[in-house]
C-alpha cells in the first residue's frame, strides 16, 4: 500500500553524488563483522530463497485458493522459495473503493473472505506448499483497518482521532480505512495475538507488514520475539530506511530504530526500484547503481536482507506495467534484480509478460497467455538458489563491479565466494555495445539463457545486444 503514495518522492536526485563514470566499487572484505545490534536470525530456508507474490483476486477467474492452489508445482520448479500472499481477510464495505474493494481493508483479522474459500482451504494450500519445500508468509496491515471493522465497533478507543472526534484515515488518499493508535498496549496485544493465531491455525511461516514503518518498531521487535516462540519466522517490512516516505507526521518513525536490527528479515529495495526505473529510462546513467550500492552498504551490515523487484501490485496498478514504464528494458532490468544482492521479488503475471495494469478494486483476471517468460525466470531463480556467490544476506560473498567503456549503458559486476563466480552485464541502449571484461576471474563458463560455454579473461570482449544481457556461471 505505500507506493500508492510515492510518486512524488521518486526524483531523479536522490542518489549520493560521487560515483563516477567508469568507477570500480572494490570488493568488500569477506566475511565482514556484523553489528551486535542486528540480532535477527533469519531462518535457514530464507538464505538461497526468491519470493514471489501472489495475488489471488487476479490470479484465476475462480480467484480462490483451491484455485491458486494448482499452480504450486509450477512455481516450485520456477525456482520461487517464499510465496507472499496478499491479505486473505474480509474487506470492508464502508466506504468501499470499487466493486471489490482494497484487500488491505481489513475488517476482521482472524477470518477469511470468503470469496476466496475457507480457513480450511487456506490451510490446505499452506501445507501442500510445504510439502513442495516452499514457505507461505501473509500479508498483514497492522496500520490501520476498514471503517465498519470489528475493532472500529468493539474498540473505538484504539483508534486515532480527528480535530471532530471521529476516525480519521492514516494518509490522505486512503479514504477507505481509519488509523490505529498503537499507543494502546490493549491493541498491540491484540494485534500481536492475531498474528500468532495465523501462525498456529494455518501454520504460516511469517509475515509481509503493510507500511510497517507507520507502526512503532518496539511492537515490531516484540511480536518478532513472541513468534519465535512459536516456529521459525521471516518477517518482510514494506518500508526502506534509505527511501523513506513524504506523508510521514512528526513522531511517526523514528529514523534511529532501525526495524531490520531486531524485528525484521528484509525490507523493500524502494531507492534500488527507482534506480533501475531510471536507468531504463535513460533518466541516470547505469553507472548511478554504484553510488546506491555504496551508500545502501554504509546503511546496512552485509547480513541484512533488502528486496529487489521491477514491479509489485501497488507499481503496477499506479504506476503502470512493467512494459509502460520499463519499455524494451524489462528484461535487463529483471536481471540486475534477480542477480544484485538482495532477494529477487516477481509478482503475480511477471512470468505472462503481463503488459497491463491490474485493477486494484475490482475483478480483473489475468491471461497466462502460456507463461512466455516461465523459462527466463527460472533460469534466473534457479541460478539464485542454486549458487554459493549469490546467498541472501552472506557476508564471505563479494560483488566487483566491472568498468565498461559505455558506463551509461552498460553495467557489469561479477559476484563471487571462494572459487565460485557469477558474471552479469545488461545494455539499456538501443544499439550494441562492447564490454571488455578487466578484472573477470579467469575460467570456462556458461551463459545460462543460451547454454553457451566460453573462457572468459581480462582480454574478453563481450558484444552486448540492444537491451541485452548476459549472465555467465563459472564452471571450470
Amino acid at each position: 500500500m505505500l507506493h500508492r503514495t510515492l510518486p512524488a518522492l521518486l526524483s531523479l536526485g536522490l542518489l549520493a553524488a560521487g560515483c563516477t563514470s567508469g568507477s570500480t566499487e572494490k570488493a568488500a572484505p569477506p566475511c565482514a563483522a556484523i553489528p551486535a545490534a542486528y540480532s535477527v536470525k533469519h531462518p535457514a530456508w530464507a538464505a538461497n530463497a526468491s519470493i514471489y507474490e501472489v495475488n489471488i483476486r487476479q490470479y484465476t477467474p475462480e480467484g480462490t485458493f483451491k484455485a491458486f492452489e494448482a499452480q504450486l508445482p509450477r512455481l516450485q520448479k520456477m525456482g520461487v522459495g517464499i510465496l507472499w500472499i496478499m491479505p486473505i481477510q474480509p474487506i470492508g464495505k464502508q466506504n468501499r473503493k470499487g466493486k471489490l474493494g482494497s484487500a488491505y481493508s481489513i475488517r476482521d483479522y482472524r477470518a477469511v473472505n470468503p470469496d476466496m474459500g475457507t480457513l480450511a482451504d487456506f490451510q490446505h494450500l499452506v501445507a501442500e506448499a510445504h510439502k513442495l519445500g516452499m514457505h507461505v508468509i501473509l500479508d498483514w496491515v497492522a496500520n490501520h483497518s476498514s471503517w465498519d471493522s470489528k475493532l472500529a465497533k468493539e474498540h473505538p478507543d484504539w483508534f486515532t482521532k480527528n480535530e471532530q472526534g471521529g476516525f480519521r484515515p492514516p494518509v490522505a488518499d486512503w479514504q477507505d480505512v481509519i488509523d490505529l493508535d498503537y499507543s494502546k498496549p490493549e491493541l498491540q496485544h491484540y494485534m500481536r495475538e492475531s498474528m500468532a493465531y495465523w501462525v498456529r491455525e494455518a501454520d504460516l511461516d511469517g509475515f509481509r507488514c503493510d507500511v510497517a514503518g507507520l507502526v512503532p518498531t518496539p511492537f515490531w521487535e516484540e511480536t518478532r520475539a513472541a513468534l519465535e516462540k512459536i516456529k521459525p519466522v521471516f518477517m518482510l517490512a514494506e518500508w526502506d530506511e534509505l527511501f523513506p516516505p513524504t506523508f510521514l507526521r512528526p513522531g511517526e518513525f523514528d529514523p534511529n530504530t532501525h526495524l531490520l536490527e531486531k524485528a525484521f528479515d528484509m525490507t523493500y529495495g524502494l531507492r534500488l526500484h527507482d534506480v533501475l526505473d531510471s536507468v531504463a529510462r535513460h533518466q541516470r546513467p547505469a553507472h548511478d547503481i554504484n553510488a546506491y550500492l555504496a551508500r545502501e552498504r554504509r546503511m546496512y551490515p552485509p547480513s541484512v536482507y533488502l528486496m529487489n523487484f521491477t514491479t509489485s501490485h501497488d507499481i503496477n496498478s499506479w504506476d503502470g506495467s512493467e512494459y509502460e514504464r520499463l519499455g524494451p528494458n524489462v528484461r535487463p532490468m529483471a536481471v540486475l534484480a534477480a542477480m544484485l544482492p538482495g532477494m529477487p521479488m516477481v509478482y503475480t503475471g511477471q512470468e505472462a509478460a503481463l503488459k497491463k495494469r491490474l485493477a486494484f478494486f475490482d475483478k480483473d483476471t489475468i491471461e497466462w497467455n502460456s507463461y512466455p517468460l516461465e523459462d527466463f525466470y527460472t533460469k534466473l531463480l534457479t541460478l539464485k538458489r542454486q549458487h554459493p556467490a549469490l546467498l541472501n544476506g552472506d557476508p564471505c560473498s563479494q560483488l566487483q563491479t566491472l568498468a565498461p567503456t559505455d558506463s551509461a549503458n552498460v553495467y557489469a559486476f561479477m559476484r563471487r565466494k571462494g572459487e565460485a563466480a557469477v558474471l552479469v552485464a545488461v545494455n539499456v541502449a538501443a544499439k550494441p555495445r562492447p564490454l571488455q571484461l578487466a578484472g573477470v576471474l579467469e575460467g570456462g563458463y556458461r551463459e545460462i539463457f543460451t547454454g553457451k560455454m566460453q573462457r572468459l579473461d581480462a582480454d574478453t570482449k563481450l558484444a552486448l545486444p540492444p537491451h541485452g544481457y548476459v549472465v555467465y556461471e563459472l564452471v571450470k
